[in-house]
């Protein structure tokens, strides 16, 4: 999860719309709460899709399949892959260390280069 919280508030440094895209309601609040009381990530403005706030928050989090609002950055941390990414300017996938989460991200990457998205993979674990 602290990938996640950097990856967010560098890209809401750069005042992007964000859309990210969990596997359960209980994973968008615990994310939610995070975003809360992260002491690095100070001030940044989110909601859970469920909101009535939504529309005019620039951080979603959906843990509830929604159809998304924004269109620029989607961080998925659900297991399949997002049905409406191409709407997005951006997806960023974030891959555990778990031999489950790791197949289905070989999945995902397959059926994106497959049909010809342009991927960058950054390897972030510990050395």
């Amino acid at each position: 999860m602290p990938v996640v919280l950097k990856l967010v508030k560098k890209a809401w440094g750069q005042s992007m719309q964000i859309w990210i895209r969990t596997e359960t309601p209980a994973l968008a609040q615990d994310l939610d709460r995070r975003l809360w009381s992260h002491p690095e990530a100070g001030f940044i403005p989110h909601c859970c899709s469920d909101s009535p706030l939504c529309p005019e928050t620039p951080i979603i989090i959906d843990g509830l399949d929604q159809e998304p609002f924004s269109h620029q950055l989607l961080i998925n941390l659900h297991p399949l892959r997002p049905p409406f990414f191409t709407r997005f300017e951006r997806l960023v996938e974030i891959v555990g260390l778990d031999d489950l989460d790791r197949q289905q991200a070989r999945e995902r990457y397959v059926y994106y280069r497959d049909r010809g998205f342009d991927i960058h993979s950054h390897n972030l674990a510990p050395k």
